[in-house]
């Protein structure tokens, strides 16, 4: 369900995110709401031979987890350098159970001065949508604390993978 209306720039904040089908449903849905090509972040590990031609092809950026490169700043630059981006971001990091929220998408999004459209899959109910438009206010801790209730009656594929 599409309930905001989608800016040219901004980070799309998914979740839960408990299984590999979770990438499929949000391009599926992303595709009906009229969307392009979003980019998305994955672990390098996913970009080996052949997979690393459907990754491209579908929009994703490769993360070295054990590198201490600034992501962040790579990604606000493309912002900085595009007139449209849309990035999808997992913050869980995961898809096991994580309630330590990475915060890039919130870093990402403050500094590129971009809003965070808060998207669920929710597999309860079989639904899948953008209710939410959140922006960053500077309040951290705050902040991610009403994002992470925002999710806490969606149920992921595998519930018991998903921690707020």
């Amino acid at each position: 369900m599409l309930k905001v209306q989608i800016p040219e720039k901004c980070v799309f904040c998914v979740a839960p995110h408990t299984s590999n089908s979770d990438l499929l449903i949000g391009k599926l849905m992303y595709s009906a709401m009229g969307g392009k090509r979003p980019a998305f972040l994955i672990k390098k590990e996913w970009f080996r031979f052949p997979f690393n031609f459907v990754f491209n092809l579908l929009g994703g950026i490769p993360v070295d987890r054990k590198s201490k490169n600034s992501l962040i700043d790579q990604i606000v630059n493309i912002f900085n350098s595009k007139e449209r981006f849309h990035l999808a971001i997992t913050p869980e990091g995961t898809r096991k159970a994580n309630p330590n929220w990475k915060r890039g998408f919130y870093y990402i999004a403050q500094r590129a001065n971009v809003p965070v459209l808060l998207a669920y899959i929710n597999y309860f109910n079989k639904t899948a949508g953008i209710e939410k438009v959140f922006i960053p206010t500077g309040n951290e801790e705050d902040d991610i604390r009403g994002i992470k209730s925002y999710y806490q009656n969606f149920q992921g594929r595998y519930p018991e993978k998903f921690a707020i």
